[in-house]
Order: structure tokens, then sequence, then C-alpha cells
């Protein structure tokens, strides 16, 4: 049996757009709607939706914190995976993308599952708005702060809670100490990556689904 990683060829890749996808037709008119209002079209894939989705569920997740949500697709793919009175906690920045986030929620019948928090991320942490003993934080947000979010996420995660990091691939870079593709970004990629693994305090694993996902287990 090969022990090497099987390379994701296009006809991989659109078998798993195929078969494991969550994303309906809700969801591909909010990725219209989001583009008509200038919102990046930066969102995680169906594929990593559906991964995050049977996560949360063998995790039987109750809460979420999502930090940098854009126009809430991945809000509302892992709120559909929560059980009644769980909270996916949406940590945005940008006020207008919040405002959308906010209708996108009502208009999928999770106004009640949805909490957006708007404002910069690390001040939210810090407060006092948000639930201690997380379940799960989905990190995909500005990549120099990666690090920043996971120090500050950490003390409200539970014991077995994840911390889920996107991007982690650094869009096919993360082995490339000299990269000259967005360096900045892929450096504090690869410390974050860096960070994770050889914290004591947690047990980390990359998977190679979209642009990569680094999963840290808390002890």
């Amino acid at each position: 049996m090969a022990t090497d990683i099987t390379t994701v060829t296009p006809e991989i890749a659109e078998y798993l757009a195929t078969n494991f996808n969550a994303e309906d037709e809700f969801l591909r008119e909010l990725r219209a709607k989001a583009l008509a209002c200038d919102i990046p079209a930066i969102n995680i894939s169906a594929t990593q939706g559906a991964f995050l989705q049977v996560l949360l569920r063998a995790m039987n997740a109750r809460t979420v914190i999502e930090i940098g949500s854009l126009a809430g697709y991945s809000a509302i793919m892992m709120a559909r995976a929560l059980p009644a009175g769980g909270r996916v906690h949406c940590l945005e920045l940008n006020e207008d993308y919040g405002d959308f986030i906010r209708r996108m929620a009502v208009k999928a019948g999770l106004e009640e599952t949805i909490v957006v928090h708007t404002g910069p991320a690390l001040d939210t942490l810090a407060g006092d708005t948000l639930p201690q003993d997380v379940d799960f934080v989905f990190i995909d947000a500005d990549k120099p702060n990666y690090a920043a979010y996971y120090d500050a996420a950490f003390a409200r995660v539970r014991a077995g809670g994840i911390i889920c990091a996107d991007n982690t691939l650094a869009w096919g870079e993360i082995a490339r100490p000299d990269t000259e593709f967005e360096p900045h970004n892929v450096r504090a990629l690869q410390a974050y990556n860096t960070k994770v693994s050889t914290d004591v305090r947690v047990q980390s694993s990359l998977v190679p689904l979209g642009d990569g996902m680094t999963l840290s287990v808390k002890w």
C-alpha cells in the first residue's frame, strides 16, 4: 500500500466536489449576492464545508467562534451542523460585511444560531461578549495575525476542542522558504504551522483539503 500523499488532480477535485459537497442553491445564491455587494470571493470550498460539518457533528459541537466571516458562507455551513441551541459567533472586522451576514442568516432561518460581532477580532476575543468552553474555532482572516488569533482564542477552547486555521498550504507556497508570492502572508502561515505543530498543549495535523486546514486539538 502506498504511503505517499495522493496528488489531487483536477479529475479528483471534480470528484470531491461532486460527491462531498455542502453547497446548496441558497449558498450558491449567497456567493452571487456577495459578489454583487463587492465582497471578495475568497470563501472556503464546498468540499471544505462538508468536512467541517462532519467534524462538528462528530464532536457534537454546540459553540463555534469564526474569526473572519466575510459573507457568512462558512458560518452558515457550520451553523447547519450544530444542534438546536448551538451558536456560531462570527467575528468580522467590516461593518458592511457583518450586516450582510445578518441578512443572510435571517434568510437561512439561522438568525438565532449566527451571532455577528463586528470590529477588530482581537478586541472581541479580549472582551466579555464571547462564551467560554468553546468547542471549535475557525480562523480565516488576515494571515499575519493568525498566531495572535490562536493565542487569544486558546483560553476559551475547552479540553478536546479544536482550533482550525484555513489556507495553511499558502496557495501551494507553504514549503518554499524563499517564495516571491505574497511573502508576508506565506511567512505568517509558515510561522503559524510551526507554532501549532510544536505547541505541547495541542496535537495538530494539516489536512490538505482546499488550500489546507491545520487542526489543533487542545489536550
